[in-house]
């Protein structure tokens, strides 16, 4: 169970050894140890495993293989919240108290569909079984833990947990090595032919976004919609408190991170977790509405609140090594990740949390971006929602991995349980879209309200974007990276941007800095970023902030 790095490489045309460097790109995922390791009798296979411990600290290494079932050859990163259960479910004799250890169990039992439905967790994984020469490469129903590849015609297959890990990778190939990503709830089977080359033999989706997963989940259904919610999210929050390493949550004072630091600490404290919980918020000055907010919460809780500061001039120094953390080039995923990546570089430099629980994707699940209020019906609301909820492993869910493993953290986001989210997005699509008489997030506002779980006016605080809350009420984290972008950035520049970049052209100096610096480290790559988010039913709107709708400046004046 812990944050890693995994990295593997099937039919290398050149010595594997020569292949190590990128798997040093990344290090950071696990900073307790690593490993390389080559399969026996198959020379051109490899894997490499960056480990942070958080179970299980002497059988833990990677990758994992049994006395049993020595022919199985198993790496993961992530966290099977349900590997006791399923254990004794199916009666396997288990030889490390290892969660991972479960994946070989049930491939073994009845094979790889089988063992991807009966995972609750977040997961990216490799299984390579020897006898059947088969390999089998899947991911988690929302892509909460990261996977990329790279797949060539000539039988070579690479896996990495970031793109950065297939950089410098060798390949005999005539066409331009493409990295891709791992498609969330699906899983990719490989057979390797007599030359241990690669054959891509089928990908099938295990998970679906919506619908009720295949393993048991140990909530009791009610009449009571606002109870049911509590339930399935206290039961998500519950889950992710599996750790031997300490706990700690964000709290940037709005809706979604105040409920789960309090759900937080709530259910710590039911599992005998006795040491202070830890939260964490940032802003850019003491005026910043985020800190503020975060200070009421965090008195509300009695946490051990630690407040950081950063400005402007970290931020731009920052840069360079925010985007090539973050393999985007994305506006808004920039933005929001510059407040996230200091609040993460605090918790390693300063602290000994390593978990850290978040309140990410409870607004595309619950529709809280602002501009759901502009949906023409219900019905639409709801498939933007689904859609957001789809690419979220390429905007917010990316940014909350690579901010924080780029600090050797593992962030657990309880919001994007696939039980709870199966859970919200069947109650009528007209009960879950925002009206002028409805705030966003309502079902979710009504489910805590009067429990005092968190202060009465936190429950009901209107939505701010990341990057917005955490600057000062004068002057927005974005307006000074665009003033930062003026100053980089020539007319000139800005004229040849569809030259330069005929996919995704940057419209803006901002969008054509961030770029630049992408295609710096990752030339040739801009499918990572498959399209620039902006809010939906917005007309020609090129910013994406939500301070520039009109619905929040409305807000603004009338408090």
């Amino acid at each position: 169970l812990e944050m890693c790095g995994i990295w593997c490489i099937f039919g290398s045309t050149v010595d594997t050894h020569q292949q190590v460097p990128g798997c040093f790109n990344i290090a950071h995922r696990g900073p307790d140890c690593f490993r390389f390791e080559n399969v026996n009798h198959f020379s051109k296979c490899v894997f490499g495993f960056h480990r942070l411990a958080v179970v299980d600290d002497i059988f833990g290494m990677q990758p994992m293989r049994l006395h049993a079932l020595p022919h199985i050859w198993m790496t993961y990163n992530g966290e099977i919240y349900n590997f006791r259960e399923a254990q004794k479910k199916f009666g396997y004799k288990f030889e490390t108290s290892c969660d991972g250890e479960i994946l070989i169990h049930l491939y073994n039992d009845k094979g790889a569909r089988f063992m991807c439905e009966q995972l609750y967790g977040v997961f990216a994984f490799v299984l390579f079984d020897t006898k059947e020469r088969k390999i089998y490469v899947g991911r988690d129903t929302f892509g909460v833990r990261p996977s990329f590849r790279i797949f060539t015609e000539c039988g070579f297959l690479a896996v990495s947990s970031e793109a950065k890990g297939l950089e410098g990778v060798t390949v005999a190939s005539n066409q331009p090595l493409k990295i891709e990503a791992f498609e969330p709830g699906t899983y990719e089977e490989y057979k390797l032919d007599e030359n241990e080359k690669a054959e891509f033999i089928k990908k099938e989706r295990f998970h679906t976004i919506g619908v009720f997963p295949k393993y048991d989940v140990n909530v009791a259904l009610t009449d009571d919609i606002s109870l049911n919610i509590r339930s399935y999210l206290t039961n998500a929050v519950r889950m992710r408190l599996m750790s031997h390493r300490r706990i700690g949550s964000m709290l940037s004072g709005g809706l979604d991170s105040s409920i789960i630091a309090a759900l937080t600490i709530q259910e710590a404290r039911k599992q005998g977790i006795n040491y202070p919980i830890q939260t964490f918020s940032i802003g850019m000055d003491d005026e910043s509405p985020d800190l503020i907010a975060a200070r009421k919460v965090a008195k509300h809780l009695g946490t051990e609140h630690h407040e950081i500061r950063f400005s402007a001039e970290d931020a731009i120094k920052h840069l360079k090594n925010i985007i090539k953390s973050l393999e985007s080039y994305d506006i808004t995923t920039i933005r929001a990740s510059i407040g996230m990546y200091f609040v993460a570089k605090y918790i390693q430099e300063k602290t000994d949390t390593i978990v850290v629980l978040s309140g990410e994707g409870a607004d595309e699940v619950c529709q809280g971006y602002i501009y759901f209020y502009r949906q023409p019906t219900p019905e639409e609301g709801d498939r933007e929602s689904r859609r957001l909820c789809q690419d979220l492993y390429f905007y917010d869910v990316l940014r909350a991995d690579r901010t924080t493993a780029a600090h050797g953290l593992e962030l657990r986001v309880p919001f994007l349980d696939h039980a709870f989210t199966s859970y919200y997005l069947s109650l009528p699509a007209a009960e879950r879209s925002p009206t002028k008489a409805r705030a966003e997030k309502y079902l979710l506002r009504k489910a805590f309200d009067g429990l005092d779980l968190i202060p009465s006016e936190i429950l009901w605080r209107p939505k701010e974007a990341f990057s917005d809350g955490v600057a000062a009420k004068t002057k927005s984290l974005f307006q000074y990276m665009q003033e930062h972008a003026e100053t980089q950035v020539s007319d000139v520049d800005l004229q040849r941007a569809a030259t330069l970049y005929p996919f995704n052209t940057p419209m803006t100096k901002e969008a054509f800095l961030y770029r630049s610096i992408f295609e710096e480290y990752y030339p040739g790559q801009p499918h990572l970023t498959p399209y620039i988010w902006l809010p939906k039913w917005c007309g020609d709107q090129t910013d994406p902030s939500a301070r520039v709708l009109t619905h929040y400046k409305e807000q603004q004046k009338d408090s």
